[in-house]
């Protein structure tokens, strides 16, 4: 269903400034993970994520724990850990942690000897997160903008239904867009979907026989199973049903409920092959079948909706491994099995 004559943007509404490899220091004084050299002592503040009591091959148990600010996260290891030391913090806490860090096969870790829950009272939330309040809500100004120059009456009605829905929104602006490879902080699935948004802005006007509109919507749904699969109230990690059926189904499933509601607000059958399309493009959207897509693409949007997605998921996901990296001497990044590569900084 293309259209010749479809509406562009000339100007980003709020858009975000692009982000530096480094963190600035922080006005708290803390070292950011970024920040880290190899043997460096620790005694300050993290976010801890992903912690696991996990034997070592002697069978000994060790404590395994991601630990995060805003700039990158680090992973901690605890020797000889007791039951009790695990069970002293939990996913999504504050912690105060002592130790030591040093490059083990090439990458920096932690050697903690001591953890403990930390004070809230004295933490500046700054320091971890990513995005601000602030910056979620220009986000979320900005995904309305350009969603309001699509002019299909039938699609203005879903993503109306979408947009109505606040605790779907709510949701959007709090989900990570994954668990560690990319956009991996609060407000990263929005941060994901306005950036496809305004790198779809930009591709279709270049192909005049694709259907924008469509594009835009596929967009806005193609990762909304996310809000969904992931929990991200204490640290980001799967749901039951996130484990069970995965974003791909719960999306379909989400866009199947707004497409019945449009359906009951209208009093009018929603469009058969507008509702394949758009499905099409959540069952296709990882590209291949080995990446978890049911589908390949098959539609000019769906492939168009696919290498976008590639695109920006891969960019993000480099950006942050450069940014992780930041402080450890050399040109390359240390290689990464599973991206089957390393990544050139530069020497300067």
């Amino acid at each position: 269903m293309p259209t010749d004559h479809q509406p562009t943007r000339d100007t980003q509404l709020g858009e975000l400034p692009p982000r530096s490899f480094g963190a600035k220091r922080s006005a708290s004084g803390r070292r950011f993970v970024t920040e880290l050299s190899a043997q460096a002592n620790v005694d300050q503040v993290f976010l801890a994520t992903h912690k696991q009591l996990r034997p070592n091959r002697n069978g000994q148990l060790y404590l395994q724990v991601e630990l995060a600010d805003r700039s990158g996260s680090i992973t901690g290891r605890m020797w000889n850990a007791s039951d009790e030391e695990f069970a002293a913090f939990d996913d999504g806490d504050y912690v105060q942690v002592e130790g030591t860090t040093q490059l083990f096969s090439g990458s920096l870790q932690l050697i903690v000897t001591g953890i403990g829950r930390a004070d809230p009272r004295g933490i500046t939330e700054t320091d971890f997160r990513v995005l601000s309040v602030a910056d979620i809500e220009r986000l979320h100004a900005e995904m309305v903008s350009i969603l309001g120059t699509i002019r299909s009456p039938l699609l203005q009605g879903l993503v109306a239904e979408v947009l109505a829905d606040a605790e779907l929104i709510s949701d959007f602006k709090r989900s990570p867009a994954g668990i560690k490879q990319h956009h991996a902080h609060t407000g990263g699935l929005l941060d994901h979907v306005v950036n496809l948004l305004r790198l779809a802005d930009r591709v279709a006007p270049l192909y005049p026989a694709m259907d924008r509109d469509m594009l835009l919507v596929g967009v806005l749904f193609h990762d909304i199973g996310k809000t969904v699969e992931l929990e991200s109230e204490k640290g980001f990690s799967y749901t039951d049903a996130g484990q069970l059926l995965g974003h791909v189904l719960l999306g379909l499933e989400l866009l199947e409920e707004k497409i019945q509601a449009v359906q009951r607000r209208t009093g009018e059958p929603f469009e058969p092959e507008l509702a394949i399309r758009l499905k099409h493009m959540i069952a296709s959207h990882h590209g291949q079948y080995e990446f978890g897509a049911p589908k390949l693409p098959m539609t000019l949007e769906a492939i168009a909706l696919h290498h976008l997605d590639n695109l920006d998921a891969r960019m993000a996901g480099v950006l942050q491994l450069l940014q992780n990296e930041a402080s450890i001497d050399g040109g390359w990044t240390q290689y990464q099995q599973n991206l089957g590569r390393k990544f050139f900084r530069g020497r300067s």
